[in-house]
């Protein structure tokens, strides 16, 4: 009788260790200046770590003395991450649609691709600022940011997810004579809806955060407020303001959360 054996493991610390040692060089070099690499000074950590630690310090000391100020601001702030998910939402599934290549097999698909690249690799403080000047101070160019920045992830997510179903249906339809209107209808549209509204629930959660920011360059919400009370050294007034941040952000997680399994 013939003795069965279970094959000895491959050894895998060799290729394990060949990685370790190339990412710590990587490192290495790109933290030495002479070799081009990012100047680092950690001695000026240890300078300056006193005053850092103050200032932490005094954000462990909230002041609810700043709350009255914060509820226009911060309701200015909903209302605007709201509005630019709602308009991206709008416009994100016929768009989705155009960049995918199962719903879109022209030559058209790339060049909303590139678009959207564009869209995407702009920081969303950029388009706060470049808008503001053309605009005016306001939420305006706050929601048009916010409709920018979830075009770029909305729309390049939900794609990448039709282009990885199951296209086997619209291969159907089309040996069926369908038009493509009619395949992505009834074929695209129903595999790619818990994605799309998962992604646009997600795109809520961030406007909150970065609604937040956007004031800081006079885009409306809680910035403005933020910077106020930067500028004068009221960490008290600051951290009242992050923990307010906190609060209503989790509530919207724990919303999307709930409607993320209602929809699935």
């Amino acid at each position: 009788m013939t003795e069965l054996r279970i094959p000895p493991r491959p050894r895998a610390w060799p290729r394990v260790a060949v990685i370790v040692v190339v990412l710590i060089a990587i490192t290495v070099i790109t933290t030495l200046p002479a070799l081009g690499g990012v100047h680092i000074d950690l001695g000026a950590i240890a300078r300056n770590w006193a005053n850092g630690s103050e200032r932490i310090a005094k954000l462990f000391h909230p002041d609810p003395s700043i709350l009255p100020r914060t509820w226009k601001p911060l309701l200015e702030t909903l209302e605007m991450a709201v509005v630019g998910a709602a308009l991206s939402a709008l416009l994100a599934l016929p768009l989705s649609l155009w960049a995918a290549r199962p719903s879109n097999p022209t030559r058209s698909r790339a060049g909303v691709r590139a678009v959207l690249n564009v869209v995407r690799a702009v920081p969303d403080l950029v388009y706060a600022t470049i808008l503001v000047a053309m605009v005016g101070v306001g939420a305006l160019p706050g929601v048009i940011t916010l409709v920018l920045f979830d075009l770029g992830i909305v729309v390049k997510l939900v794609s990448e997810a039709i282009d990885s179903a199951d296209a086997s249906y619209m291969e159907a339809g089309h040996a069926a004579g369908g038009t493509q209107t009619q395949i992505n209808r009834l074929t695209a549209l129903p595999q790619t809806w818990p994605v799309y509204a998962s992604q646009v629930l997600y795109s809520l959660e961030l406007n909150v955060r970065v609604s937040s920011i956007l004031g800081l360059v006079g885009a409306g919400g809680l910035g403005r407020l933020i910077d106020e009370v930067r500028g004068f050294y009221r960490y008290g007034a600051l951290s009242m303001i992050i923990l307010e941040i906190l609060v209503v952000v989790i509530a919207i997680e724990v919303a999307s959360n709930y409607l993320r399994k209602r929809l699935r």
